[in-house]
């Protein structure tokens, strides 16, 4: 079985949990492994690859700089401790990428932006112009508003949520442990390590520990979770060691690591979302050119809509139809089917005027339709 090379990503999510980036005993801030992280997404990013980074800590640094107790932190002293430590993790991202001229964007995340359509493609844009504009997005949960019922309570899922999200062809997940072990090798010294994950199945759940473990909580079990959210999208996943220093570096000089393979590819598994899953609410009407500049892998801009029918929202699907009522396609609606009436048929120019605000400049991005055969 061929397994990935590191090099042959374009879109890469790496995920790195507080124990890694704060020194649990003194809560500070292990300042030599994360520059060394930051050399390592330079030299992707200069290979041509879009780096994103989840990064966890914001909490372990701000009960510090409070000097919160050590015990187990109330809802509101979390939260607190989470306001204070998101600004210091922030400025330590922006100075060590800094250093290699890179720029630091920072996105905070709740349950919602993942789940509910209309504020998952707001975040998702948001990230896809700061990727435009070759800045690494630090992204980490927003745990300074969050509750128990909002939150995802792990980095692992988010990450995997954000990969695909973002259409990423890679989920670095670094830990503590080296991959997956056939049983947890703390317990069994005869565990053994697995290299490649082909297909995630029961009996690779099982050994992460079943849903009555106390694995269950956490630990290997949310890794395998993430898996499963990444590889359905479409994303490769690989589990690898970040207690060293250089951690990409070491999974591209093959240091041991658990790489979980998908199928397809994000943009395939997308294009079936929309083209085959989504109820259609409404149609657009395309001129001639419009369905040319579609067909040459443009987006749906407002000047080549003819007419508008149905009842939609922002981000719910739209059949895309010629003048003679043929469905070319299908895709996600930038506006709700009564701006789409305003501004159908207006250069994009024109938008702000008709809506009295800046907006998007697309009724559907390319990024957000699938076309039909010709």
């Amino acid at each position: 079985m061929i397994i990935p090379k590191l090099i042959q990503f374009r879109r890469v999510v790496v995920k790195i949990g507080s124990a890694l980036l704060v020194d649990q005993e003194r809560g500070a801030l292990k300042r030599g492994w994360l520059e060394s992280m930051a050399e390592d997404i330079a030299g992707l990013t200069r290979r041509g690859a879009d780096v994103l980074v989840v990064s966890s800590g914001s909490i372990a640094l701000g009960r510090t700089i409070l000097d919160l107790p050590r015990r187990p932190l109330r809802l509101e002293e979390s939260q607190a401790a989470a306001s204070v430590g998101q600004i210091a993790l922030a400025r330590a991202w922006s100075e060590v990428l800094g250093t290699h001229g890179l720029t630091a964007g920072q996105i905070l995340l709740t349950l919602g932006d993942t789940e509910e359509r209309e504020r998952y493609l707001n975040a998702r844009a948001t990230i896809a112009r700061l990727l435009d504009y070759k800045a690494v997005p630090i992204i980490n949960e927003n745990d300074s508003v969050a509750t128990t019922e909002i939150r995802y309570g792990d980095n692992d899922r988010l990450a995997a949520r954000v990969a695909t999200m973002a259409g990423a062809d890679l989920l670095v997940l670094l830990s503590d442990i080296d991959g997956l072990y056939t049983a947890p090798p703390a317990l069994d010294p005869a565990a053994e390590h697995i290299p490649v994950v082909p297909r995630i199945t029961p009996a690779i759940e099982a050994m992460a520990g079943g849903a009555a473990s106390a694995l269950s909580r956490g630990g290997m079990r949310t890794k395998i979770e993430a898996g499963k959210i990444a590889t359905d999208g479409g994303t490769h996943m690989v589990i690898a060691s970040g207690k060293v220093d250089h951690p990409l570096r070491a999974i591209e000089q093959e240091g041991r690591c658990t790489w979980f393979l998908t199928a397809g590819t994000p943009s395939a598994s997308r294009k079936r979302w929309i083209g085959g899953t989504l109820e259609p609410k409404g149609s657009l009407f395309l001129d001639d050119g419009a369905v040319r500049a579609l067909r040459g892998g443009k987006s749906l801009l407002p000047a080549g809509v003819s007419r508008v029918e149905g009842s939609f929202h922002h981000g719910e699907a739209v059949v895309l139809r010629d003048l003679s009522g043929a469905e070319i396609g299908r895709g996600l609606a930038a506006y709700d089917a009564a701006d789409a009436l305003r501004i159908a048929g207006k250069n994009s120019a024109a938008i702000e005027e008709v809506l009295g605000a800046p907006f998007r400049s697309v009724m559907v991005h390319r990024d957000d339709l699938v076309l039909r055969a010709p």
